[in-house]
This record gives C-alpha cells, sequence and structure tokens, in this order.
C-alpha cells in the first residue's frame, strides 16, 4: 500500500461532506425561517418539530454524522482510539438528527454533549509518535483545546442563557466539521 492509498480517496469527499452538511444546512434552514436568529437560537431549533422546515437542518445533522463515521474509517494512519472517538462524535449527531430537541430534550441534550465532548476530544489522540503535520502530538492537542475552548464558550452561553448561544455553537460545530477535512487533506497530500 503506498503512502497516498494509506487514506481512501472517498474519505475526501466524506470530510468535505461534513461541513457542506452542517453549515450548508444551518444557512438554508435558516434563510426559510425568516425570525430565525442565528446568533441568539441554536442549531437544534433548526431541526425542531415547530420550525419552517425542519427537515433540512434534520438532513445536514444526519449527513454530517454519516460523514463523520465514513472519515473516521478512512483515516487509517490514525490510531484508533482517535477514529473510534470520532466515530462516537458521527453517532451522537445521528442521535442527535433523531431526537428533536422539543420532542426529546433530555436525550437530544444527552446525544449532543456526547458528540461535542467526542468530535472535540479526538484530535487529542491523533498523533503517531514521530508524526508529522498533523499527526504531531502538538498539533492533535492544540487543535482539541482550540476545540474544547469553542465548546466551553458554547456551555457557558447555554448555562447563562446568552445572547450569543446561536453562534458559539456554529463556531464549535462549524470547527469540529472542518478539523477531520484538514487532516484528509493533509495525509492525502503527504
Amino acid at each position: 500500500m503506498t503512502r497516498r492509498s494509506a487514506v481512501p480517496r472517498w474519505s475526501v469527499a466524506s470530510a468535505l461532506a461534513a461541513p457542506v452538511a452542517m453549515i450548508g444546512g444551518w444557512t438554508i434552514a435558516a434563510a426559510r425561517q425568516p425570525s430565525f436568529d442565528p446568533v441568539a437560537s441554536t442549531i437544534s431549533d433548526l431541526a425542531a418539530t415547530t420550525a419552517t422546515d425542519p427537515w433540512i437542518m434534520t438532513a445536514g445533522l444526519a449527513v454530517t454524522g454519516v460523514a463523520h463515521v465514513l472519515t473516521a474509517a478512512g483515516l487509517r494512519p490514525v490510531p484508533r482510539p482517535a477514529r473510534v472517538l470520532h466515530a462516537v462524535g458521527g453517532l451522537a449527531t445521528l442521535a442527535v438528527a433523531a431526537l428533536p430537541v422539543d420532542t426529546y430534550p433530555h436525550p437530544h441534550g444527552v446525544a449532543a454533549a456526547v458528540g461535542f465532548g467526542a468530535l472535540a476530544l479526538w484530535p487529542a489522540l491523533a498523533w503517531r509518535r514521530g508524526g508529522t503535520g498533523a499527526l504531531r502530538p502538538a498539533v492533535g492537542i492544540a487543535a482539541s483545546v482550540v476545540l474544547v475552548g469553542l465548546l466551553g464558550a458554547f456551555v457557558l452561553e447555554l448555562q447563562r442563557d446568552g445572547d450569543a448561544v446561536g453562534l458559539t455553537e456554529r463556531l464549535v460545530a462549524g470547527a469540529q466539521a472542518l478539523w477531520p477535512l484538514a487532516v484528509v487533506v493533509w495525509l492525502r497530500r503527504r
């Protein structure tokens, strides 16, 4: 197996699908709901049964979840614990899609917490001794520090019912969707 084939070509497509589905989903769903405030309202509000077109964000979350699972499977050079944690984040994102916040608030919250946590922490486990680029310890740990920091800002906004809960959620969700793409692209170029 050559170095280039260590990360299959299809993993580029799955890694690209995650941010496209997540960011595209919340952008299109919000545009269809004129009264929606993306700074103050959560992504989950766009998938609630009371939303104008809940299927749009539900589909965006589901595609993002599947994309994370597929990308985790394709990241063969990444240590298995990191890949498993990444896949858990994808499965939890699927659960978020299946459990609308207004119908299943507690299970939705648990799934979101597991998903956000797993997607913030997997980069810290994605390094190899002697690794370069995205597989260097400093890079993976730094990525997790940033993702955990963004997640912390979101959790603080949630706890205090802040006016920027939607903004902070979009920052962490967008960053978590983009990091696997950065890793896949780096590994493919290597």
